[in-house]
């Protein structure tokens, strides 16, 4: 069949049942696709569960997925307008030159992987290898085999395309969906392209109080600012934005609200009616029972994080379901119970200590689903609720996501240690301890570092409220610091984290270190860092190589390194840097957050940028990983009752987006 394309929407559908995984067979790596690898992940037990359970876990994945288009329309304004384009020609390919049908599927797994025509981690805009003609040609063929694309009303096909044009292909037009660091003229509201702000500038902005700060998009109607709320309305409120998809999630909690007991019963309805009346109240009633929760099956479901708003103050969608692995939490139930030893050994001042702390409910998981903002490029740990008072006088919940750690691990190779470790010893080490020391770290990150710490009593608000676009970046940075500073602590071994504390810390700060030189590669074009934890994690090496002797930019036979000199002065300068950065986050001082941010944190060589990238060429190994979700099938018996919801692993990456988007079963 080659240079000609598949001739009917029936062959895509058998092509994509012939992927799958069947049998006893287990894939990780499925494809690449530019510079992502997809893998699939596994969620080993969920065939265990009790019935009841399952059925949960179904209808909250139901939900989930019923979301996702919220997250493409938040990243862009096209995004769903361009994965619409192109998923009608995918499945209405007859006629289509297969060379050029391979392109626009590659670009179509692009936009599915990052919801939206942005990279999700890097947040610059990524452009096909066709061109507007080749584009408009297929959609030709595509309509001639009864493909319904669809623009603005009235709109012709040569029309949209035309519309688009600068959207998809001109790589200087809106070239970064969010920008902290503008150019001359702009602010970071009108240097972003997302979809959270129209017309408004960040001025503006300041001057409006905000009566629906998180779940909103703020724009400019007859010259007055305007909140769009996110929100399926009621008898008495009106209807919001993304009200057709907010139905959908709320129809999938009903059902799950009918199978769940106690306090996640009341949880999920609080969930609801957040979603029917945009009251925030009810999402924070909602995390206050999630909160201090633990059910074996879970779910995050809302506009949570706020990294796609350079204000820090907007969520963006997201759903993600999963299930308790007893055998992985039983560490991070150890380590959460030893919160408080964390927290009176913290270097920061003492007026910034938490007493009493509320230990955070940590578990190890095994993800179902995980859509939106959290996917299908996602976070391997997770730490929530975001908002202060809530850690403060009731905790927060931490989890790491097991099996897409798992999956991933199993999938990549070591090329980039031995490409990239500045010593033999350094590569030893990585190999032996380096799994232990990144497990160990995002439990330190999760579980005691963002639930560490509270605010000056006399700050009279959320911290954030007061670092503004400068508070996600020292956020994270402050876990990771608090990671950094306790590995070396002998209570892991205790604890059963980590059999070698002394090698587990070392395996830890080479790296950390080292992890600041190959994430340059996730900027090969843009001259600022601008995703909150890279600029954390670029922060901290900066700091330590501007203030201490610890950590040192090598050259070795043409190549660049950065190697750990002295792991005595880098934790050290680990807790002089996390005491400021606690208390700038406690009293809320903008000014030294913006020096901190702005002096180490957003700005890089962009020679040492370039050799990176090109040693990464060399290599051809992926910048990032997607992943294949897991997928739940409810089976009922004859009156409809259920009898067992089964769980298949497709291993193939465009199939499981098309019946996401209701084209396939």
């Amino acid at each position: 069949m080659a240079g000609k394309a598949m001739h009917s929407l029936g062959a895509i559908v058998l092509g994509v049942l012939l992927v799958g995984c069947g049998g006893d067979q287990r894939r990780y790596f499925l494809e690449r696709v530019g510079n992502t690898q997809i893998v699939q992940m596994y969620a080993d037990g969920f065939e265990r569960l009790p019935l009841q359970q399952k059925v949960l876990a179904y209808h909250l994945c139901q939900a989930a997925i019923a979301g996702r288009d919220i997250m493409y329309d938040q990243n862009h304004r096209h995004a769903l307008e361009i994965r619409r384009l192109l998923e009608q020609i995918i499945l209405h390919p007859r006629g289509i030159e297969q060379p050029l049908l391979d392109r626009i599927v590659h670009y179509a797994k692009l936009v599915w992987i990052n919801n939206g025509h942005y990279y999700s981690r890097s947040f610059a805009k990524f452009v096909p290898d066709f061109t507007p003609e080749e584009l408009l040609a297929a959609a030709r063929i595509a309509v001639q085999n009864g493909a319904s694309i669809q623009g603005a009303e009235g709109e012709s096909l040569e029309a949209l395309i035309e519309r688009l044009r600068p959207t998809i292909f001109d790589p200087a037009y809106e070239p970064f969906k969010t920008n902290k660091t503008p150019g001359p003229g702009q602010d970071i509201l009108t240097a972003s392209a997302n979809n959270l702000y129209e017309g408004v500038t960040l001025a503006e902005v300041e001057r409006f109080a905000e009566r629906y700060p998180l779940n909103s998009r703020l724009v400019k109607r007859d010259g007055q600012l305007v909140e769009e709320v996110y929100r399926t309305g009621t008898d008495s409120i009106p209807p919001g934005r993304y009200a057709a998809e907010l139905k959908a999630v709320v129809s999938h909690l009903e059902r799950a609200v009918a199978v769940a007991e106690g306090a996640q019963r009341q949880a999920l309805q609080h969930l609801i009616a957040y979603y029917r009346t945009g009251d925030v109240r009810e999402f924070h009633n909602f995390y206050l029972l999630w909160v201090r929760d633990n059910p074996l099956v879970d779910t995050i479901n809302g506009f949570v994080e706020t990294y796609l708003d350079a204000r820090a103050v907007k969520g963006a969608w997201e759903g993600i379901v999963f299930f308790v692995d007893e055998e992985s939490t039983a560490k991070m139930r150890a380590l959460a119970a030893a919160a408080q030893y964390f927290e009176d050994r913290a270097p920061w001042d003492d007026a910034f200590k938490k007493q009493g702390v509320h230990p955070p409910v940590a578990s190890a998981i095994k993800v179902l689903t995980q859509t939106g903002d959290q996917g299908p490029i996602g976070w391997a740990g997770i730490n929530l609720p975001n908002e202060q008072w809530i850690r403060e006088q009731h905790g927060s919940k931490s989890i790491t996501l097991q099996n897409m750690i798992a999956a991933r691990r199993r999938a990549q190779s070591d090329a980039l240690l031995r490409e990239f470790c500045a010593t033999g010893a350094e590569l030893r080490r990585a190999k032996k301890w380096g799994d232990q020391a990144a497990d160990a770290c995002l439990a330190l990150h999760e579980v005691v570092g963002h639930g560490s710490g509270k605010a000056d009593p006399h700050l009279g608000g959320d911290p954030s409220d007061f670092l503004r676009e400068y508070y996600s970046t020292l956020e994270e940075a402050r876990a990771d610091l608090m990671a950094l500073w306790n590995i070396f602590d002998p209570k892991l071994v205790e604890i059963g984290l980590v059999t070698d504390a002394e090698q587990v810390g070392k395996a830890a700060y080479d790296d950390y270190v080292r992890d600041d030189l190959t994430m340059l590669r996730l900027y090969p074009y843009a001259t600022t860092i601008e995703e909150d934890h890279d600029r954390a994690a670029h922060l901290i090496v900066s700091y330590l190589r501007a203030t201490t002797d610890a950590v040192s930019l090598e050259r070795k036979g043409g190549k660049s390194y950065l190697r750990v000199k002295d792991y005595a002065a880098m934790r050290a300068g680990v807790g002089r840097l996390l005491a400021e950065i606690m208390r700038i986050k406690a009293q809320g001082d903008y000014q030294a957050a913006r020096a901190l941010v702005t002096t180490y944190g957003s700005s890089f060589d962009p020679a040492l940028r370039d050799e990176v990238v090109a040693r990464f060429a060399k290599l051809d190994l992926p910048t990032y990983t997607a992943y294949v979700n897991p997928e739940l099938s409810l089976v009922t018996d004859a009156n409809g009752n259920p009898r067992d919801v089964r769980v298949t692993y497709p291993c193939d990456f465009l199939g499981q987006m098309l019946r996401y988007a209701g084209y396939l079963r």
